[in-house]
């Protein structure tokens, strides 16, 4: 390995520093000379065939320059550094302003202050349970006996024999009969848990608000009354309602709550499977065996029960046909319902 040869790199990389004008070129130098497989280390594998009386003299002409070429490329990239600072740090006072965008409610947190403060106006109160629920709350207390096939209606998050992520809020009326004498009115929102599939339509974690009032002649007129009060409050007065006969084990009798579809105007649409009717909520008359269950008399009260799921109320209320919509985080659904 003759000087010549490292006196030859040397002139070709001081033709290359005009070209440094941009990171990827400073980048690229740095792989073609300084790299463990670069130009200058290829000359210091080299060194082996160097007689050992020339070693000393070419170990030092290489190691400058090595020292030349690295401190050719940092001065590069500090150039460039500067330049891209000064270039942040321009101002454009002919520039128009830029709007800041303001945070907002979540569609599903907004949605849930819509409800709560419907059934505030109308006399409830607000409750609240654990998410993490016993087996007696969550099925037994609510007439799930063991082994019954109701339960097979909910998929569960079982933690242990006796504990499980709660399937739906309905355990805090439980709770509250029990710490309480009638009467009682009180809604409950909360998160709920199902072992489900993630699709379109369910999701492992959603929101519910169950309601409850028990007191002495309680009707299922009342229970229309106050949910077609609620429903013409929310979604608009202007809305056919119907109640249909349904099945729940904590209420008998049980019916479904179906509002006109406003999106097609009852004339039928994707939404609403072409029938023109979309279902809301889920109600009945709470069952003389939660009574019994519990300590109160069903000879002297009775009382209705009702349960909305937030999200479907949200996707009904504003069009969504995915209920991954709102848990994905994607700011561009997000900001439309600012």
């Amino acid at each position: 390995m003759a000087a010549e040869r490292i006196e030859a790199l040397k002139q070709e990389i001081q033709k290359e520093l005009p070209q440094l004008t941009d990171t990827e070129a400073v980048d690229q130098f740095r792989i073609r000379h300084l790299s463990r497989k670069g130009s200058i280390a290829q000359l210091f594998d080299e060194m082996k065939h160097v007689p050992p009386g020339d070693k000393p003299a070419m170990g030092k002409a290489l190691n400058a320059l090595r020292q030349f070429a690295q401190q050719a490329m940092d001065e590069a990239a500090n150039q460039l550094k500067t330049a891209s600072a000064s270039a942040d740090d321009a101002i454009d006072l002919t520039l128009p302003g830029r709007m800041q965008r303001r945070g907002h409610q979540h569609i599903v947190s907004r949605t849930i202050e819509e409800i709560s403060d419907i059934f505030r106006r109308m006399g409830f109160s607000i409750a609240d349970g654990p998410e993490i629920e016993s087996d007696y709350y969550n099925f037994e207390a609510l007439n799930f006996p063991p082994d019954h096939p109701a339960r097979d209606m909910q998929d569960t998050f079982f933690l242990d024999d006796t504990w499980l992520l709660r399937t739906h809020t309905t355990p805090v009326q439980v709770r509250l009969m029990e710490k309480y004498e009638p009467p009682i009115r009180a809604i409950f929102p909360g998160k709920v848990y199902r072992n489900e599939v993630i699709s379109a339509r369910s999701h492992v974690q959603f929101h519910q608000v169950d309601g409850l009032f028990v007191d002495r002649n309680v009707t299922f007129a009342d229970l229309k009354g106050t949910l077609v009060s609620f429903a013409r409050m929310f979604y608009g007065s202007s809305l056919k309602y119907r109640f249909r006969p349904s099945f729940f084990p904590f209420t008998e009798p049980s019916a479904e709550m179906d509002i006109s579809c406003y999106l097609c105007g009852a004339k039928g649409c994707r939404v609403c499977k072409y029938t023109g009717w979309l279902e809301i909520l889920g109600c009945g008359m709470v069952d003389p065996n939660i009574f019994v269950n519990i300590g109160i008399d069903p000879e002297e009260y009775s009382g209705y029960a009702f349960g909305i799921g937030i999200e479907r109320t949200a996707m009904l209320r504003h069009g969504l046909d995915d209920i991954r919509l709102l848990f994905e985080n994607d700011m561009r659904v997000n900001h439309q319902f600012n």
